[in-house]
């Protein structure tokens, strides 16, 4: 079966459903696990995958791989989404089976609602970078330059996993930023400085990857603002073997050389 078109964005859900377990404290890095078969024998029935929109290229590819695997299960289209706008939309009820935040911070948040199964795993990791047009009217260069009150730039907010390692990195640079516009996940500042809305960004690394309508830059300090990704099946998944089972190829060898050829580290 192959993977329908991906939901960004998804509107808020209203009823809020009950915890089924309690999360276990701590993510721990545990990539290159393959998934267990499930005691029923072959998976089946409908999976839904809420993942930060960091993750949208990578993860196409990994549902693809794994209906392929497994053909009784057919992946809801992914929803795609800052993972703080998915944190809260899993504790307010949204009916997802699998969670992949961009941040430990927002998976924290689930599990603090007892809303994650067993526990949660580290799965990738990630760094900025400075996007601008292809072009680059703006002749950026730096950190520093995004200081430049006749740029525009765009920055995710400061909630979102990519808008808190943009705080920490220009933070650690002393440089100060009056952004034009501040966005719920990094794909939407991609898109701005990709049109030309923007003079610069701040986006992760793995967003230019075989892009030729943006360049990219590695400023100072990035390499000291790293993202960890957690990932992890919901307690109350509607198809908790399936739910697992994603999970475990996420963090096999399959998934994880998706992961590197997107970009990703390693936790």
């Amino acid at each position: 079966m192959s993977v329908r078109g991906a939901v960004r964005g998804p509107a808020r859900f209203a009823a809020l459903a009950a915890a089924a377990a309690i999360a276990l404290a701590g993510c721990a890095a545990t990539p290159g696990s393959e998934p267990e078969a499930s005691d029923s024998g072959e998976l089946s029935g409908t999976l839904s995958v809420f993942a930060a929109a960091s993750l949208a290229t990578a993860f196409d590819r990994i549902a693809e791989e794994f209906e392929a695997e497994n053909s009784g299960v057919d992946i809801l289209p992914l929803v795609y989404d800052g993972s703080s706008t998915l944190a809260r939309q899993i504790v307010e009820g949204a009916p997802a089976d699998v969670f992949a935040a961009a941040d430990e911070m927002n998976m924290t948040t689930v599990q603090d609602a007892g809303l994650v199964a067993g526990s949660a795993e580290l799965f990738a990791s990630n760094t900025l970078v400075i996007v601008v047009p292809a072009d680059n009217p703006g002749g950026v260069t730096s950190l520093g330059d995004l200081a430049d009150p006749d740029l525009s730039i765009v920055l995710c907010a400061p909630e979102v996993p990519c808008g808190a390692a943009s705080t920490a990195l220009l933070a650690g640079a002393g440089v100060e930023v009056q952004p034009v516009s501040v966005e719920q996940n990094v794909t939407a500042v991609l898109t701005k400085v990709a049109t030309g809305e923007a003079d610069a960004g701040l986006v992760y690394r793995t967003d230019v990857v075989d892009r030729d309508d943006v360049e990219s830059i590695v400023p100072d300090g990035a390499a000291e603002v790293v993202n960890r990704y957690p990932i992890a099946a919901l307690a109350d998944a509607a198809n908790p073997e399936a739910a697992a089972a994603f999970a475990g190829f996420v963090l096999g060898a399959r998934g994880q050389k998706i992961l590197a050829d997107a970009g990703f580290g390693t936790p």
